[in-house]
């Protein structure tokens, strides 16, 4: 039985999903020992490592003294952080073009037309996600708004995340200048939380003014932040059962393969920081926000439109040019996907989505959305959650 150390920690999304797939890994093909400790991403090397036996390591290396303590016990160790390099460590890691590809894509679809990032300098993933998201806009002759809150190069990451809210008044300031509506990149979660409290402390809409897309897809993280934080999915449980595996080949006397292997994300994870359809016509856009905010607050339809700085002709004939249909039609569309989110990704009573979307009495909500979707809403709800748990079964 072969003897593992996971240096991996488990404070993170990113974390746990290396970690499953190392379990997955270890159920179907070995029998490792396995030694792990709680641990921060930064975290010096344990007490106990410098004097344990084992035959390998998984790491996510971070610091110094990580790098350090890893190249002294020169034993098989295969590097899911990919900060630095170590002569004979692979590495595992996200595939950052893939990433920038897909935020890019997303937010183009939406219809946005200009750019931003914001990250942290010197901090290796932002700075490499930077160069790849001014690379492929680049090809189509467009300039990026950049903000990086500017860090010591020895930072580590949770120093520079620190460093990254501690600077609000520049953050916010930049957050003020940029021409809207815009579509922004964060460099991680973190990161993208950190922009959506400016936002509301300053009163910029997001995700009218600012959509603003993240990376790792942290649900606790992402979940924090009003609105919620549309974020990409890595493949995390693919690149620690991938890292598993080849530690397993180098434990058994194979060769260390290709120094740096990369792991397509999985998918945009599309929540409310995204959740818009880009308009340059500013009234138009005003309109629109004022019945997303008022589709599920139980306000008659009349009294919305009534209580918008247009009159009823000029609105109507904005929003069915830009959407294609009636601002009354627009309500029921909002109404109705807050109901299906409700359903899908809360256990919360019947009785309690109707009135967090708009209606009086339960009955109606139900008349509502048998009419829309031709079935009552806990058949919906009951056929979601079976397709959900079959997909995971998948996975």
């Amino acid at each position: 039985m072969k003897k593992v150390a996971l240096l991996i920690e488990s404070s993170r999304s990113y974390g746990r999903g290396v970690l499953e797939g190392i379990a997955a890994y270890v159920r179907t093909h070995r029998n490792w020992s396995l030694r792990h400790q709680e641990m921060s991403i930064d975290a010096e090397p344990p007490t106990w490592l410098s004097d344990w036996q084992g035959d390998g390591i998984l790491a996510r290396i971070e610091t110094k003294k990580m790098v350090k303590a890893i190249r002294e016990l020169g034993i098989p160790t295969v590097d899911v952080r990919c900060t630095t390099q170590i002569n004979g460590v692979p590495r595992i890691n996200v595939d950052d073009d893939r990433v920038v590809q897909l935020a890019i894509n997303h937010l183009r679809d939406l219809g946005i037309r200009r750019f931003a990032f914001c990250g942290f300098a010197h901090v290796h993933y932002s700075v490499r996600r930077l160069q790849l998201f001014r690379e492929h806009l680049r090809k189509d002759a467009i300039h990026a708004a950049v903000y990086e809150s500017i860090v010591p190069k020895s930072s580590t990451t949770m120093e520079a995340e620190l460093a990254g809210m501690l600077d609000d008044s520049g953050l916010t300031q930049w957050l003020q200048q940029l021409e809207k509506p815009v579509g922004l990149l964060a460099s991680n979660d973190i990161r993208a939380r950190q922009i959506l409290q400016c936002c509301e402390d300053i009163g910029i809409a997001v995700p009218d003014d600012i959509a603003v897309i993240g990376v790792d897809n942290d649900e606790v993280i992402c979940s924090l932040s009003r609105p919620s934080i549309t974020s990409i999915q890595p493949d995390t449980q693919r690149i620690g059962y991938d890292a598993a595996a080849m530690l397993d080949r180098m434990m058994d006397g194979g060769s260390a393969p290709g120094d740096l292997t990369l792991i397509p994300p999985k998918e945009v994870i599309v929540r409310g920081s995204t959740d818009v359809v880009a308009i340059e016509d500013r009234l138009t856009a005003t309109a629109y926000r004022h019945l997303r905010e008022h589709a599920c607050d139980g306000t008659p339809v009349n009294r919305i439109i009534d209580n918008l700085p247009l009159s009823r002709r000029s609105l109507e004939r904005r929003i069915r040019g830009h959407f294609g249909r009636s601002p009354s039609e627009l309500i029921t569309e909002i109404r109705l996907k807050e109901l299906k989110r409700l359903l899908e990704e809360t256990d919360l009573p019947l009785k309690g989505i109707s009135g967090l979307t708009g209606f009086s009495h339960n009955e109606h909500m139900t008349v509502f959305f048998r009419k829309q979707v031709g079935q009552p809403p806990g058949k919906y709800r009951k056929e979601r959650k079976s397709i959900h748990d079959r997909s995971k079964q998948i996975q």
